[in-house]
């Protein structure tokens, strides 16, 4: 249950708009429940910012769609990654509003029609082969209520076209930036901002990238001030630590200002 839904709980109950029995049935399947094959974490969203995410591959259609549509009774935005066209069907006849972005191999019901926080997330890929791992890093990010800008296609290769689009880079407040080969372009970046870079390394390359572990090794390697790796292909990994940068930023900005913490 995220926190939207939990004041709007409190507030019902504070209004007498519903009893206290309602509320304590609304309120029974938290901190989890068993749905025998899974153990869905319905308390996650109010411990950790954001809902539980379904990592869809390796797990049934039907058992994916069934979690789906116990998370999607008490959540307002559910994800799903790794997802196949398979598991989009299964989910859609039990939640049909559920949104399929398939090249970033996400599922997504209720995307944020305005963002959360208003610093603005900045995803750059180095090549067109890295899309797939950085769109699920946009797709990721704004379901997580982040403002998201992207810039593809811009790696060392030819600088000059990431050169060409500082304005992106001077004006984001975390920056992820995806690449494979031999994983240069988050140095790059690090040495042209002082915000967050999140680095990650793709398995895209020849045979000496060792399925992506030359990047990986590379970045973490680098020269560059401020940069932080995840792991390999990691496109969500990478946007949930987009979206806690964010969210302490926005946070600590609302305390100084006198305002609610929480948003």
């Amino acid at each position: 249950m995220d926190q939207h839904r939990i004041r709007e709980l409190l507030n019902s109950l504070a209004q007498k708009e519903i009893s206290v029995d309602q509320a304590m049935h609304r309120l029974k399947s938290l901190p989890y429940q068993d749905l025998g094959f899974a153990k869905i974490d319905h308390h996650r969203g109010l411990r950790c910012g954001f809902p539980e995410v379904i990592f869809c591959q390796g797990k049934k259609p039907d058992h994916v769609a069934k979690i789906f549509k116990q998370l999607s009774t008490v959540n307002r935005t559910i994800l799903g990654t790794r997802a196949d066209g398979e598991v989009y069907s299964a989910v859609r006849e039990v939640c049909p509003e559920a949104e399929y972005f398939s090249s970033a191999r996400c599922l997504v019901r209720g995307m944020p029609e305005e963002p959360v926080y208003p610093g603005k997330v900045l995803v750059i890929s180095a090549g067109t082969a890295d899309l797939p791992v950085a769109e699920e890093a946009v797709v990721c990010a704004r379901a997580m209520g982040n403002a998201v800008e992207q810039l593809f296609d811009v790696g060392v290769a030819g600088l000059h076209r990431l050169l060409n689009h500082q304005d992106y880079i001077l004006r984001a407040t975390v920056i992820i930036v995806v690449a494979g080969m031999e994983g240069a372009l988050p140095s790059v970046v690090g040495g042209l901002t002082d915000r967050p870079v999140i680095a990650v390394p793709t398995s895209i390359g020849y045979g000496a990238s060792f399925g992506g572990l030359a990047a990986l090794l590379g970045m973490l390697n680098s020269c560059a001030a401020g940069v932080g790796v995840v792991n390999i292909d990691n496109g969500f990994g990478a946007a949930a630590l987009a979206t806690a940068i964010n969210r302490t930023v926005h946070s600590l900005t609302h305390s100084k200002a006198g305002g609610c913490c929480t948003p």
